[in-house]
């Protein structure tokens, strides 16, 4: 009998636990490369000025749902080629974030990150979810969205400022190298 891919992550890493979620979007073409499941962390603590989630920022909103549930999603859709976290803030809950990133990534699928940190701040982080988060991350958009530097036409990002990062790139050479 062969062993389903949620019973191969179990053996590696538990997906008992649960996440607060604003909500998934099961297919996006512009939240990362490809085709993307969107998964949108609830709270926030950045709370930029016309950002376009704001019913994110409260901690308590939301709902719990859990990990296996999310890994069930992305297995059933087979148009899928990665997993965008958004938000809200994902490094607010950075381990549960790192260890379904961890997740997604032991099934071969990319992870796109969005945060409202930067760079710099994350990588000096002391707070070992971040790193999981980053280490299981393969593009990072970081930096808060900023309403006089939007740009409609950008990709993947809200605001000229935010940057596009090959965190793989980035962690080898020790700075940030822009995708």
């Amino acid at each position: 009998m062969e062993t389903s891919v949620i019973d191969k992550l179990r053996s590696h890493a538990s997906l008992d636990f649960h996440l607060r979620l604003a909500g998934i979007v099961d297919e996006s073409v512009v939240d990362g490369p490809g085709v993307r499941l969107v998964v949108f962390a609830q709270g926030c603590p950045h709370h930029c000025p016309g950002c376009h989630n704001p019913h994110t920022w409260a901690t308590d909103g939301g709902v719990s749902v859990a990990a296996e549930e999310i890994i069930e999603r992305l297995r059933a859709n087979l148009v899928l080629s990665g997993v965008t976290l958004s938000g809200g803030e994902p490094f607010a809950q950075a381990s549960e974030f790192g260890r379904l990133a961890m997740a997604v990534k032991k099934m071969g699928f990319t992870v796109t990150t969005y945060t409202g940190y930067k760079w710099e701040h994350l990588v000096q982080s002391s707070y070992s979810g971040v790193h999981l988060l980053l280490d299981n991350t393969d593009i990072l958009v970081d930096g808060p969205y900023v309403d006089n530097l939007r740009e409609p036409g950008l990709k993947w990002r809200g605001s000229s400022n935010q940057r596009i990062i090959d965190v793989h790139r980035s962690l080898e050479a020790g700075s940030v190298v822009l995708l």
